[in-house]
């Protein structure tokens, strides 16, 4: 156990309350001092939420916490979401809650029964001081944690303010579910979300929190309103919600959630817990579960590490992956709000599955175990035939019925021989297609020598290169009837002429490279790349010859639908974002004029592709990077391509500039193409670590895409459609076996360890 005899804490939330109690419990000879500036009864907010498995966790480390705990939680199950004037139950869910002053009461009895010192109405001296005369300082100071901007240099936050302003605010009754309930005023959407945390002899109580976009908030005019008056108005908006009950405030004010992040949460012997080092969004219910839960996991590292700077790193490593979890959560979760405008127009159910999946934690099949009969009425009005999961449901673009709704995605493979498709192409693509996927896209296909990423490169300018792409299809079209293949037309712009991705990804070619252009002379990697040369206006029409070109071979081809590649920091998109196109002429400046070319070359290609055959375009959403392309840029050029005839949009981000940020995660880049889908009403391909059929139909169901496009899950496994259908019980026409397969379609025998175990014991 690490050597800390003394130990300071600041702040007197439930996060250094219970890290308090949790260390004087492990070692009763340690002196404990918690400093809270506020009196032992002020607290803000009202309620809180517990998950079972933080419960658990207070159950095993403190059982008297967890038994006073026990005896003061309000239990339930069921959600209600109320959208235009319907209600939408969900059941099943499991929420137990308290009211935060009550929490505190008994973290106070427990710290005090144990000898903890609970200095209250005092402000603790600094960190830095108490660090001189204690072992160990938790700064558990909360969001606005002094001891984190007094050390800002070495915890290195960053402190991101989002877009909603809420308030915290009660009534005197209990609601019978958690209520989410949404007002379309005159103003805007303004949104609730509600919870019972008492109900017993001192009387019944339940927190609501209204939440509304900061504009909407503002021509509401709750910004010239003090805590009462916004209260009134919050009751008079949700007076249905509230059946005409008054809400009361306590010190309420409105503010905009702010999201913490720490690179480091420790220095020297000081540690942030709580809000100090991280938040996550209260649509998830998570700080003081957060804050709990570093407590126990703090206490644990110390009791099992000798030495303190072990004991923190342990902390820090333990927690992190955790905390960073329900960061990506709780952010999914927090968008979702934000841009609640956009989905109030959605067929009731849908909008209800969508509210309850926000977070990605929540999926569609562990929905249909918590609520069956909510789920199967979610998914006949999406219009699923008995049986059918969501992602076996047909879908039509122009002329072209997808049997299903899963795409193989664009992957660069690196092995053609000068442009041309060969034996590789045939079998990669061909077992994809096989494999059972609706459509199978081709790696980004150049549309000239120049436009290649590398050597290996495929292209489609040269007859014998269409002749090999012929044989794709024909075999495609052939051996999986109903199968579509797409192709993806692109040029590398700037990002040309590199070794292929196993032997130095965007590293230049040491001999045999070419000439690199792009929209404006900058450098993919500044001092490493080739800088490119700016275009000219017979360069561009040059370029989009090149590209129409392309199309006439693909339709010749075989192809069924073709792909304009305008993302990832290629040519197109190089004209589309801010970062890479620096001209002065018709062709830069504003997004019209960086539109220009990109559209030029879509409209030269759709002229010449058959008018019943479907285009797509891809385009970065974000360039996660400062001063590149929004989300809001990304929905309008999403509408001009729309505009100019795209039947979808293949809805990727990033790799546009080297020094990008981007914010990995499950599903991560779905929530731009949910944004563009469900602002314009357009169909969406969506992209980005989507790994599961249960996230496939999640997405699908909630109306966040239209269709999943997936790359590595069918690098490692080509008939992942099939496999996903069998998981599912699904034997039907959206993903049939092909013939000579068919005896595999069911999962082989294992080993004898599978075998029954004989009776050894009598009962």
């Amino acid at each position: 156990m690490a050597r800390v005899p003394r130990v300071a804490v600041i702040g007197g939330g439930p996060g250094g309350l219970y890290a308090a109690a949790l260390l004087k419990r492990l070692d009763p000879a340690r002196e404990i001092t918690v400093w809270e500036r506020n009196a032992p009864d002020d607290t803000f907010g009202f309620g809180v939420v517990l998950s079972d498995e933080t419960l658990g966790g207070i159950e095993h480390a403190d059982p008297v916490v967890h038994r006073a705990l026990q005896a003061e939680f309000v239990r339930w199950d069921t959600i209600d979401i109320v959208h235009r004037g319907r209600t939408l139950t969900s059941g099943g869910h499991g929420f137990a809650a308290l009211g935060r002053r009550r929490l505190l009461e008994i973290l106070h009895e427990r710290c005090a029964s144990l000898g903890v010192r609970l200095r209250f109405r005092t402000e603790a001296p600094p960190a830095a001081q108490l660090a001189t005369a204690y072992d160990l300082v938790i700064a558990a100071d909360g969001v606005h944690s002094v001891t984190r901007e007094a050390h800002a240099e070495v915890f290195a936050p960053t402190i991101t303010t989002h877009r909603c302003r809420y308030v915290w605010l009660a009534a005197d009754f209990a609601l019978d579910a958690f209520r989410f309930e949404i007002a379309e005023t005159e103003h805007g959407v303004m949104q609730l979300h509600g919870y019972p945390y008492a109900n017993g002899a001192a009387g019944a109580r339940s927190t609501v929190i209204v939440e509304m976009r900061e504009e909407v908030w503002r021509a509401a005019g709750f910004e010239d309103l003090d805590a009462r008056q916004s209260a009134e108005r919050c009751a008079k908006v949700f007076a249905d919600a509230l059946g005409g009950r008054p809400l009361r405030a306590n010190a309420s004010s409105w503010t905009a959630f702010r999201t913490v992040v720490n690179d480091r949460w420790s220095h020297g012997n000081t540690v942030l817990i709580g809000d100090a080092a991280h938040t996550a969004h209260f649509s998830i219910g998570s700080g003081t579960k957060l804050a709990v839960e570093d407590a126990l996991a703090l206490a644990a590292c110390i009791k099992e590490r000798p030495e303190l700077p072990d004991a923190l790193a342990a902390y820090e490593s333990e927690r992190r992956p955790v905390v960073e979890s329900t960061q990506r959560a709780a952010a999914a979760s927090l968008r979702w709000f934000e841009e609640l405008a956009t989905y109030t127009d959605q067929p009731p159910r849908q909008f209800a599955f969508g509210l309850l999946t926000r977070s990605r934690r929540v999926t569609h099949d562990n929905l249909r175990l918590r609520d069956p009969g909510f789920t199967r009425a979610v998914e006949r009005d999406f219009g699923c035939p008995p049986g059918t999961p969501p992602m076996f449901t047909p879908f039509r673009l122009r002329g072209l019925t997808l049997r299903n709704r899963v795409v193989v995605s664009p992957m660069d493979m690196y092995s053609a021989v000068d442009g041309v498709p060969g034996d590789f192409h045939l079998v990669h693509l061909g077992a994809r297609a096989l494999g059972g996927a609706g459509l199978v896209m081709t790696e980004m296909v150049c549309v000239s020598p120049e436009g290649r990423i590398t050597p290996g490169c495929a292209g489609l300018y040269s007859r014998e290169q269409g002749d090999g792409w012929r044989r794709v299809t024909d075999f495609v079209h052939t051996r999986s009837p109903g199968t579509a293949i797409g192709v993806q037309l692109g040029h590398a712009g700037r990002k040309g002429a590199t070794r292929v991705m196993w032997e130095g990804m965007d590293e230049p070619l040491p001999v045999g490279g070419w000439p690199l252009v792009a929209a404006s002379p900058l450098p993919y990697r500044p001092g490493v790349s080739e800088i490119p040369h700016q275009l000219d206006r017979r360069q561009l029409d040059t370029i989009r010859e090149q590209f129409t070109a392309a199309a006439r071979r693909a339709q010749r081809s075989g192809f069924d639908l073709l792909e304009l590649h305008c993302a990832h920091g290629y040519l197109l998109s190089g004209f589309l974002s801010p970062l890479t196109n620096r001209r002065t002429d018709a062709y830069g400046g504003s997004l019209t004029g960086r539109l220009r070319f990109p559209l030029e070359v879509f409209d030269a290609i759709r002229a010449d592709w058959p008018d019943d055959r479907p285009m797509t375009v891809r385009i970065s959403a974000t360039d996660w990077a400062p001063g590149g392309t929004t989300p809001e840029d990304a929905v309008e050029i999403a509408r001009a391509f729309v505009a100019h005839g795209a039947d979808a949009i293949d809805v990727s981000t990033g790799q546009v500039v080297a020094d990008e940020r981007p914010e990995f995660g499950r599903s991560y880049q779905t929530p731009f193409a949910d944004l563009i889908r469900n602002t314009l009403s357009v169909p969406v391909i969506a992209v980005g670590a989507i790994s599961s059929w249960d996230d496939v139909n999640s997405l699908l169901l909630a109306g966040r895409t239209d269709l999943c496009a997936l790359a590595r899950p069918h690098l490692h496994d080509p008939q992942w459609t099939l496999h996903a259908a069998g998981a599912q019980g699904y034997e039907g026409p959206a993903a049939p076996w092909p013939l000579p397969y068919r005896a595999g379609s069911r999962s082989p025998p294992a080993g004898r360890t599978d075998d029954p175990k004989p009776r050894l014991t009598l009962r």
